[in-house]
C-alpha cells in the first residue's frame, strides 16, 4: 500500500487524467470507478479491480476497510484528500475511486433472446438508465449506434449503478444493418403506431430499438424493424422519456416470459 501526496506522482497524474478525459480513457482502454457502490459492484461481478484509490481520511471507514481487504494491499493507493478531489468527478468526492480496464464487448449473437439497441441516445444520464433496466430486466445484449454516449464515461456509470458489468455493450454500431440482419423480431418503439406494446408477443428473441430523445428512431431504422409498436398513454402528455419507454417496454418482456 502506497500514500500520495503531489499531484506530479505518476499514478494520480494518469488517475485525474483519465477521469477527467474521455480520448485518455478510449486510447488506454481504461475506465475509472467513481465511489465505493461501483467499485463494489464491480468487484462483486468482475472480482478484484486493478488498481484502487482511497482517500486518507476514509481508511477508517467500515466499508472501506471491508472493501480493501478484498484487494491486494500491493494494489492500494492511499491519496491525500485534495488529490482525491481532484480525481474525483462527483460533487462531493468519493471517498474510493478504481482504475479498471474498460471490458472487451464480444459480438452480440443474431439469434440473441433480448437484445436493447440505442439509436443516436446523447444524454449519459438516460444510457446509463437503460443499461440498469436492461440488466434488472435479465437482458445481456446491447447495440448502440456511433452517436450514442460513450458507455463508460462518468455519468453514464453512475446512471448505471453497476449494470455495465452485467451487460455485454457493443458501441459504434451501424443499427440498421444490424437489425435488418437480426434473427428475431424488432419493435421500433415510436411515439403513435398502430399496434400497442402489449399487442405484441415478447416471449420469442426480440430486439427492442429506442432512439434519440428529441428526434426518435431514424426512418431508415424504423423501415427496417419488423413492428413499429407505441406504448399507449392515455394522459395528456405526447411522450415518454426514453428511459422510462425502455423500462416499460423490458418490463412488459419481464411481464410476458414469467
Amino acid at each position: 500500500m502506497k500514500t500520495i501526496h503531489s499531484r506530479d506522482n505518476a499514478f494520480a497524474k494518469q488517475l485525474i487524467a483519465l477521469a477527467h478525459s474521455s480520448r485518455e480513457r478510449k486510447k488506454a482502454r481504461l475506465t475509472v470507478l467513481d465511489g465505493i457502490h461501483l467499485v463494489r459492484a464491480y468487484a462483486d461481478l468482475l472480482g478484484p479491480v486493478h488498481t484502487l484509490a482511497v482517500a486518507e481520511s476514509a481508511l477508517a471507514q467500515p466499508e472501506v476497510v471491508q472493501l480493501m481487504a478484498r484487494h491486494d494491499a500491493r494494489h492500494i493507493n492511499v491519496l491525500s484528500d485534495a488529490l482525491m478531489a481532484l480525481a474525483s468527478s462527483l460533487e462531493s468526492p468519493a471517498c474510493v475511486l478504481a482504475m479498471v480496464s474498460t471490458p472487451s464487448a464480444r459480438p452480440v449473437p443474431l439469434n440473441a433472446d433480448a437484445v436493447l439497441v440505442l439509436e443516436d441516445v446523447q444524454d449519459p444520464g438516460n444510457v446509463g438508465s437503460m443499461l440498469r433496466s436492461a440488466a434488472a430486466a435479465g437482458v445481456r445484449e446491447v447495440v448502440l449506434s456511433k452517436t450514442c454516449a460513450f458507455c463508460w464515461s462518468p455519468k453514464v456509470l453512475r446512471a448505471g449503478q453497476g449494470a455495465h458489468f452485467a451487460l455485454n455493450m457493443v458501441e459504434g454500431v451501424e443499427v440498421v444493418d444490424w437489425v435488418s440482419r437480426y434473427q428475431g423480431q424488432s419493435l421500433a418503439l415510436v411515439p403513435q403506431a398502430a399496434q400497442t406494446l402489449y399487442d405484441c408477443q415478447l416471449t420469442q428473441p426480440t430486439a427492442f430499438l429506442i432512439g434519440n430523445e428529441g428526434s426518435g428512431l431514424s426512418a431508415a431504422l424504423i423501415s427496417a424493424a419488423s413492428h413499429s409498436v407505441t406504448v399507449p398513454m392515455p394522459g395528456p402528455m405526447e411522450s415518454l422519456n426514453a428511459a422510462a419507454c425502455a423500462a416499460i417496454t423490458l418490463f412488459e418482456m419481464v411481464r410476458q416470459r414469467r
